[in-house]
């Protein structure tokens, strides 16, 4: 879901990710899940015009990880320099948590949609693969990160954790750095506050407007977003492991 709660601006210390996903890949009992991570990941150094990417986006029932759970997921594989629509995946799931008003208002997912709809436990094996070696871009990474790992601890007893592009992170980090000169900073001093929503984010860099809470839809506009902010602000050949948490 794009309607995120707020969140404080910290420092963040990735893991050191090929070697966390060496070391699980060898502890992990569930056979898709311990794939994933034999599947290995690139090496911190790596250029981010070398990394494989795959945008990812859920929505839930709610916020409350320990009660709500996914009821779709958006997953688009993508680079820096294309974003592979026609290898996109989009998953209306039946949801192990009910499916409120407020919800459903949100994001438009009814009950006669997720009456038919597979158990995200139906598709596990295929998410896994799609994620197999790739960097998750995501805007707001403790809704993808936290809800999928509750969702397969629910599910297979395991849960996952999983390396990210947070594009919300970067923005806010631009929008927080105190000897920025950049017109678009100036311009941003006019308003009381600044929103790091998604829709907000795109504004800023002149990208079109979508139709906000479709996984698929969001997860084409953070690949989008993450790419004008690799072009604004850093360049292809930052490594991800200065980006990635």
């Amino acid at each position: 879901m794009s309607d995120h709660p707020p969140v404080r601006q910290h420092k963040i210390t990735p893991p050191d990710w090929p070697c966390a996903m060496e070391t699980l890949a060898l502890q992990t009992r569930h056979f898709a899940l311990r794939e994933y991570y034999k599947s290995g990941i690139v090496s911190p150094e790596t250029p981010l015009c070398d990394v494989p990417f795959l945008a990812m986006d859920f929505e839930t029932t709610g916020l409350n990880t320990q009660h709500d759970d996914i009821v779709s997921i958006g997953l688009i594989p993508m680079s820096l320099s294309r974003i592979r629509l026609q290898e996109s995946q989009h998953w209306i799931l039946n949801p192990r948590a009910d499916l409120r008003k407020e919800s459903v208002v949100i994001h438009g997912i009814t009950h006669s949609k997720i009456i038919s709809a597979p158990d995200l436990n139906e598709v596990i094996q295929q998410l896994l693969a799609l994620m197999a070696g790739k960097v998750m871009v995501v805007h707001h990474r403790s809704i993808e990160q936290n809800f999928l790992d509750i969702a397969l601890k629910r599910r297979i007893g395991e849960g996952i954790i999983f390396p990210c592009i947070d594009t919300l992170y970067l923005e806010a980090l631009q929008l927080s750095a105190p000897d920025s000169t950049s017109l678009m900073k100036k311009l941003f001093r006019r308003k009381p506050k600044i929103s790091v929503r998604l829709p907000e984010c795109r504004e800023r860099y002149h990208l079109p407007h979508y139709p906000a809470h479709n996984a698929l839809t969001d997860a084409q506009a953070c690949a989008e977003l993450f790419q004008a902010q690799v072009a604004h602000h850093f360049t292809p050949e930052t490594a991800i492991g200065t980006l990635w948490c």
